[in-house]
């Protein structure tokens, strides 16, 4: 109820009403967009992969409500860490629903590395783009900079050759961005959360309404590409 009495108290223009619930086929009936954030929350000390088995029967029930109640176009954003494997949870108890309509958020990932970057060149973030995360959302993610490009005086320069620190970009970038989380939760006891709700609401919006000239990440239901393998959560560009 503090959540809603706080949307309300926000006056958002776009926020035609609220509807609290327990139930997730309530929540989901007729959706459009589904955010799936809840989930057991990570703590000091703990990987993702150690909220595994709790998380296991929230996705399983989720996708069960989405697959009776959400329109069949419904596109899916998993926020809840393990995100991949939850993800490919709720895609498999949700059979009607298309697999690539399930996605798992490693914009946060991105959204990191790209800041990185611009405060390493000294530029403003939104004049870096096309970093791409690829891989699991946790520390074995691998953040990739060798076709991101900056924007410098009006023109557009690799962040490669503008850096030119290779050691940096495949060791003290990579690693930085890995262990992000595992840094903010060590300083605010806390998982992420106004950084992981920006991310999501940018994964979304360019889901919807495309990406123009950039890149972006998400974790999709792999079809083989980039020789990865078939049918598990991976995150491509």
């Amino acid at each position: 109820e503090g959540v809603v009495m706080e949307l309300a108290d926000c006056a958002l223009p776009l926020l035609a009403g609220v509807l609290p619930t327990a139930s997730p086929e309530e929540a989901f009936k007729d959706v459009a967009a589904a955010f799936l954030v809840g989930a057991m929350p990570r703590r000091e000390g703990m990987e993702r992969k150690d909220l595994l088995s709790a998380n296991v029967r929230i996705f399983k029930e989720q996708g069960q409500a989405l697959d009776k109640v959400a329109r069949k176009d419904v596109k899916v954003l998993v926020v809840g860490n393990p995100a991949n494997t939850n993800a490919l949870i709720c895609s498999k108890y949700a059979p009607s629903i298309p697999k690539e309509n399930f996605t798992a958020m490693t914009r946060l990932d991105q959204n990191r590395a790209q800041s990185q970057l611009a405060a390493k060149i000294g530029v403003p973030v939104q004049d870096v783009k096309n970093v791409i995360i690829w891989g699991n959302h946790s520390s074995t993610q691998f953040p990739d900079a060798s076709n991101a490009v900056a924007k410098i005086g009006g023109t557009q320069k690799s962040v490669s050759a503008v850096i030119n620190d290779d050691e940096y970009l495949k060791n003290n970038f990579v690693s930085t961005v890995q262990k992000r989380g595992a840094a903010v939760i060590a300083a605010r006891k806390m998982s992420s959360a106004l950084s992981a709700a920006k991310a999501a609401s940018d994964h979304m919006r360019d889901w919807f309404l495309g990406t123009g000239d950039r890149w972006v990440s998400m974790g999709v239901i792999s079809d083989g590409s980039y020789g990865t393998p078939r049918d598990v959560v991976y995150s491509f560009p």
